[in-house]
This record gives C-alpha cells, sequence and structure tokens, in this order.
C-alpha cells in the first residue's frame, strides 16, 4: 500500500499549501479561480471519457463504442442515487464533520475532490499493481498530479478537499488489499467501460463549477456499477 499512502500525503500537504494561498485570495478572484477549475476539469474529463469510447477497427479505422452504454449508466445511476438520496447523506455527513471540526463548506470541496481523486484507470491500475507486484509507479505519478490538483482546489473550494484523502485511502488501499482476490475481474475492457462512465462524472461536475449548475454529482454514482455488471452479464458471458 506504499503507493495509496503517498497519494494520501500528497492530496494533505497539497490541501495545506492551497488553505495558506486561500487566506491571501479575493472572493472574486476565487469565484474567477473556480471558473477555470470547471474548464480544466472538463477538458481532462472529455478527454477520458473519448479516450474510452473511441476504438479502432479492423480497417483502422476509429470508431465510438459505448454511447449507449453511457447512457443506460448515467440514467439508471441518477434513478438509484435519487432514491437512496447519496448527496443528501454525504452532505449530513459532512455537517456533522463541520460542526465536530468547526470547519465552514466542508462539502463543498469534500465531494468534489473525492470524484475527482477517485475516478479515473490510474487508481485502480495502479491499486492493482501496487498490491500484486509492489510497483507503485503508477500511484507515484498520479500522487504528483493529485498534489498539485489538491493546491488549486483547496485554494478555491476549503478544507473539505482534504477529507477526500480518507475516501482515496479507502478506496485504493482495499483495492490494493485485494489484489489478488479482484485482479482475475478487472480486465482492460472492465476498466475502459468504468473510467467511460467515472470520467462522464467528472464532467458533469465540471460544469457544475462552470456554470453554478447544481446537478448532484454524487447521486449520479451508481452508475459505476453498472458498466462492470454489463461486461459480466452480457460481454464476458458471450451474449453481446
Amino acid at each position: 500500500m506504499t503507493g495509496t499512502i503517498v497519494n494520501v500525503v500528497a492530496i494533505i500537504i497539497g490541501s495545506l499549501i492551497g488553505l495558506a494561498l486561500k487566506r491571501g485570495i479575493p472572493q472574486n478572484i476565487n469565484k474567477a479561480i473556480i471558473k477555470i477549475q470547471g474548464v480544466a476539469i472538463l477538458i481532462i474529463a472529455l478527454n477520458g471519457v473519448l479516450t474510452a469510447m473511441l476504438v479502432v477497427g479492423t480497417d483502422g479505422r476509429l470508431l465510438s463504442d459505448g454511447a449507449l452504454l453511457l447512457l443506460i449508466s448515467l440514467v439508471i445511476g441518477c434513478f438509484i442515487g435519487e432514491i437512496i438520496k447519496i448527496e443528501d447523506r454525504l452532505n449530513n455527513f459532512s455537517d456533522l464533520m463541520e460542526r465536530k471540526l468547526k470547519a465552514d463548506n466542508l462539502s463543498k470541496g469534500f465531494i468534489p475532490a473525492t470524484l475527482v481523486f477517485v475516478i479515473g484507470a490510474m487508481s485502480i491500475v495502479g491499486a492493482l499493481n501496487d498490491g500484486l507486484t509492489g510497483d507503485s509507479t503508477i500511484l507515484f505519478t498520479k500522487s504528483v498530479l493529485d498534489f498539485i490538483t489538491a493546491i488549486i482546489l483547496t485554494a478555491s473550494l476549503g478544507i473539505g478537499v482534504m477529507f477526500s484523502a480518507i475516501p482515496v485511502f479507502l478506496y485504493q488501499g482495499g483495492i490494493a488489499m485485494l489484489a489478488r482476490v479482484i485482479a482475475p475481474y478487472l480486465s482492460d475492457e472492465p476498466i475502459r467501460l468504468l473510467s467511460m462512465v467515472g470520467y462522464a462524472l467528472v464532467m458533469i461536475l465540471g460544469f457544475n463549477f462552470l456554470a453554478d449548475t447544481k446537478i448532484r454529482v454524487a447521486n449520479l454514482l451508481p452508475a459505476l456499477v453498472f458498466p462492470i455488471a454489463y461486461y459480466y452479464i452480457f460481454i464476458h458471458t458471450g451474449i453481446v
């Protein structure tokens, strides 16, 4: 779990630096930075979605694959998430932590940062390599990226970003510890489908930053389960 521990430490240190910078940023500049973050997140997420969706056909041409699966995953995920009220539960948890720690607007940074740091193939593949072979190279690279991201996010969204280190530790650490059990089930194809849906959620997060929309991204988290289920029920079994 060396890579995960380094990743968590990088997020915490980056958040502390971001908190120090936040004190000197005027409110109007802070709002402008949030908008620019939205643009950057949109571009990064769009790149992730396209990388997952575009495949090279037998004739050498680029083909789009997975659009219908993406749509169905988001619709089903939204339906389930709204019923069980995931975002409300996360906000209640954040409110509880705010009262105990006397930290304002903790949820403002916690949920977006968790999505940014957790979603993506680097988290899964890096944690698998860390657990199977002890090779932390991918997670070390991710740590550098997350360190920079944590500084920027914390400077505009506050201390909640630091607490995203907890789900990162649980998620990546859990994958690393169970790597030998789950590795046979996480081949390139299910990871590709999972990343496609995951980066779509990050895109929605970018829209929230950019346009001040209030799409409840956390309620879409069940969408991440559907592509894996689809793969093993339909593709892996040869039905489609």
